[in-house]
């Protein structure tokens, strides 16, 4: 199978990261025998690489979707390789190929609360019900057989995931004790939540005013976890909207903090959070 050539980036830099990924697969099974991840390359109208998985068990298409991953191909192949470490699976970079790859409607769910939704989708959100669907579901004509048959497979990537986190040491440390000053901190947004603050939400005569309030989780470089709430200053109209004169945070953000104060420490599974309060941002 041929390298595709990797856009935006030199050479150098492709040949490196070939020669990263060949050293990632060597312990990995055959994909003729035990499929394969692949990340899919950018296209037009889909600027993300992407995760999709080979089996070589269908009988027709046997490439299914999983998720967008990111533009970055260094980002990118972090994302995947983490993902993926402890599978049996190889990791492929290629090409998007509309024959195998575009969907036939094969993994969408026709019954229940999921009606209508596509395996992948719950592979997200609910994997206990795409577990019952891989096991417990009773086909009654040839279509669904292969419906079943896909949802185990997407049901082997949910396995996959499980053993990453079983195996996963708790993620990162706390950054100090409650009322304690940090300072010169760099974090990257892993994402952004708005909510209304119920203390200075008000409503003069008829009209309300919804204070909207950014609340905020980060990583810093070492993988440590933090939170904390971003106040508007202006008002707003509606409820969970930010105004357009605040300034909206995103997701894969850089932000600088000049200093802080842990406000306090949580654990949430394995992952330690610092939130933190008295924010002063970089200018």
């Amino acid at each position: 199978m041929a390298n595709p050539l990797i856009p935006g980036i030199t050479a150098t830099e492709q040949d490196s990261l070939y020669q990263k990924l060949n050293e990632y697969n060597l312990k990995k099974a055959s994909f003729k025998e035990a499929g394969a991840y692949l990340v899919v390359l950018p296209r037009a109208g889909h600027p993300r690489y992407s995760l999709w998985i080979y089996s070589p068990l269908p009988e027709r298409q046997s490439i299914f979707y999983l998720f967008d991953l990111n533009e970055d191909i260094h980002e990118t192949l972090r994302m995947a390789s983490t993902l993926c470490y402890y599978s049996l699976r190889p990791l492929l970079l290629v090409e998007y190929n509309a024959k195998r790859m575009q969907n036939r409607g094969d993994d969408i769910i026709s019954f229940g609360k999921y009606r209508g939704h596509y395996l992948h989708e719950i592979l997200q959100v609910d994997p206990g019900y795409l577990t019952w669907i891989a096991f417990k579901f009773t086909p009654r004509i040839p279509k669904q057989e292969r419906f079943a048959q896909i949802a185990r497979i997407y049901h082997s990537v949910h396995i996959d995931i499980l053993q990453r986190k079983a195996k996963q040491p708790p993620a990162g440390r706390f950054l100090g004790k409650e009322g304690e000053k940090v300072e010169n901190l760099t974090l990257t947004v892993l994402s952004v939540r708005l909510e209304d603050d119920p203390y200075k939400t008000q409503v003069r005569g008829t009209t309300p005013y919804f204070y909207v309030r950014q609340v905020l989780r980060l990583k810093d470089a070492s993988g440590n976890l933090v939170t904390f709430r971003v106040n508007s200053r202006t008002a707003s109209r509606h409820s969970c909207q930010l105004p357009a004169a605040e300034r909206a945070y995103r997701t894969d953000e850089v932000i600088h903090i000049v200093s802080a104060r842990v406000a306090n420490t949580y654990t949430i599974g394995k992952n330690k959070w610092t939130r933190l309060n008295y924010v002063k941002l970089h200018q």
